[in-house]
């Protein structure tokens, strides 16, 4: 931790939220200022480099200068009145729950804008690309450093039009109707959160999210937090996504470009997921655990159905599409979240928070892999594969199989990488969950989630066996193996993947504390 005083704490939270916004109008000038490439598209491409290098460089220098010691005090505030009429506030925060976030949106977006330097989407011209790419990255951040409900809305819609036409205009085959599907679901289910969200605002007299979190819902009325934790747990299920309203992720991710689904799982699916932890848990408490066991029990059946349907693309024989099997194991991962939060206990949301920035790193990763197995064989179907690198992909292209499989033992959660710990802690919150709720419930919640981890396993095992490790007796081409641009990009994901398994501290120590005064009753 370093001494940086509170105005320049503000002055760089402020700056990561508005910078990549900026830079996104900068992006859309004739000539990007002091930015010069053998061409406008490698110019423009070098922008975003550059801005969201800025960003997570200011993002850096924020979490060096948080105060670690009181990581459940909300530092770097800014309270400026903004809609006074609507006593609507930019009011800006980060606090242990947030700050991890908040770098990890910085780091995924700026190794997405360098992986696009080197290897540009096929598509309209860049400048679009990268204004949208920098819009997307000020709408995630803001999400995760407001603090008023109404601005949280915002900043939470303000991601979607940018993914929809990452997918629509850069995507690959289905893109359009995958596109349509995406912006439909989202956006009905954002308009029942609103609903939500003012219901909150107007009976608590106030749309600060620290007065309604330290104010614990005791100026609402039961009936109110059911009906508000029921408006917004639709609105915040869409985006996380929790079965059964998950069926435009698997679509989205299988027609998006490499950079839009590295930033949908890695960024977008925690949106939701937070909005549950800052928002419902501490402000409606009473309506939240009117309905945890059925957040809980929709968890379990999305582990499980994640699962199954991962087992059935990777099985033998079967025409399963690699990117759509990732996109249904995120399904499964963040069920295991979903479930730590139902707990309502430390424990379990504490696991939920770890188990989000794990999933990340490690599904950022597999998309970024299978990036680029389509960029050498032009497919990313599991039989192509199998016939196209399976004369082992590990004596093929040695570093990208190590790679893939390197992911794919993170993603199943191996003891000592950052999987492995939100997903036990998820589990171990359900075995003893909170006062009031039904622990034989909870019980079986819990073994059915620890199934799920055995099936994740099978899956994740099978894929690596068939484009890995299959058909080592035929001669095949040389595939060619991790380029320099690529090591850059990734070796980041691994390393943090392997930091937070060996020392999950590094996380919890941020969070706990954070979780702790929440659920006692908000940040002061």
């Amino acid at each position: 931790m370093i001494d940086i005083n509170e105005s320049v704490m503000q002055f760089l939270l402020a700056f990561v939220v508005a910078g990549p916004l900026l830079g996104a109008v900068a992006a859309l000038l004739p000539a990007p200022p002091g930015l010069k490439g053998k061409s406008p598209g490698q110019a423009v491409l070098r922008h975003g480099v550059t801005v969201t290098g800025a960003i997570l460089a200011a993002a850096i220098v924020l979490a060096l200068g948080f105060d670690h010691d009181h990581p459940s005090r909300m530092q770097a505030t800014t309270d400026i009145s903004w809609i006074p009429a609507l006593d609507v506030r930019i009011h800006l925060g980060i606090d242990g729950i947030s700050l991890p976030l908040l770098v990890l949106t910085a780091l995924l977006t700026f190794l997405c804008a360098l992986y696009s330097y080197f290897k540009p989407p096929a598509g309209p011209a860049p400048k679009a690309f990268v204004a949208l790419l920098l819009l997307l990255e000020s709408g995630t951040l803001a999400t995760f450093a407001v603090l008023d409900l109404l601005l949280f809305f915002l900043a939470f819609e303000m991601v979607l039009i940018p993914m929809y036409f990452l997918i629509a205009r850069w995507g690959g085959a289905g893109r359009t109707r995958a596109a349509w599907k995406f912006i439909l679901f989202t956006l009905l289910g954002s308009v029942v959160m609103l609903l939500g969200l003012l219901l909150i605002g107007i009976k608590a007299g106030t749309f600060d999210m620290v007065a309604l979190a330290t104010d614990n819902g005791r100026s609402l009325t039961t009936s109110v937090q059911v009906i508000a934790v029921l408006a917004i747990g639709i609105g915040l299920a869409v985006k996380t996504p929790m079965w059964p309203l998950h069926s435009w992720l698997p679509d989205a991710h299988t027609a998006a470009p490499t950079v839009g689904s590295v930033l949908l799982a890695g960024v977008l699916l925690k949106m939701g997921t937070y909005g549950f932890v800052r928002i419902v848990l501490p402000v409606a408490p009473d309506g939240f655990r009117t309905f945890a066991p059925y957040l809980a029990a929709l968890a379990v059946v999305g582990i499980v159905y994640g699962s199954l349907a991962c087992l059935a693309l990777a099985r033998q024989g079967a025409k399963g599409d690699l990117k759509r099997l990732i996109a249904y194991s995120s399904v499964g991962h963040m069920g295991f979240v979903l479930l730590g939060i139902a707990s309502t206990t430390p424990t379990g949301v504490n696991g939920a928070l770890f188990a989000n920035i794990a999933h990340g790193l490690i599904t950022g990763l597999l998309f970024f892999l299978v990036g680029a197995l389509k960029d050498r064989t032009g497919s990313t179907d599991l039989d192509t594969l199998a016939e196209e690198t399976g004369a082992a992909l590990y004596g093929r292209a040695p570093r990208l199989g190590g790679l893939l499989a390197f992911g794919a033992v993170a993603s199943l959660g191996l003891p000592g990488l950052a999987g492995f710990w939100g997903e036990m802690l998820a589990l171990f919150g359900s075995f003893r969950p909170a006062a009031g709720l039904s622990r034989p419930a909870f019980l079986t919640f819990m073994a059915i989630g620890a199934f799920g981890t055995l099936l994740t396993a099978a899956y994740m095992l099978i894929v690596v066996r068939r484009v890995c490790m299959g058909g080592a007796d035929r001669e095949t081409a040389q595939l060619a193996d991790v380029h320099g641009y690529e090591f850059a990009a990734w070796t980041p994901l691994v390393a943090l993947t392997i930091l937070a398994g060996l020392w999950p501290k590094a996380l919890l120590g941020l969070t706990d504390p954070a979780v702790q005064q929440l659920l006692a009753g908000g940040p002061r």
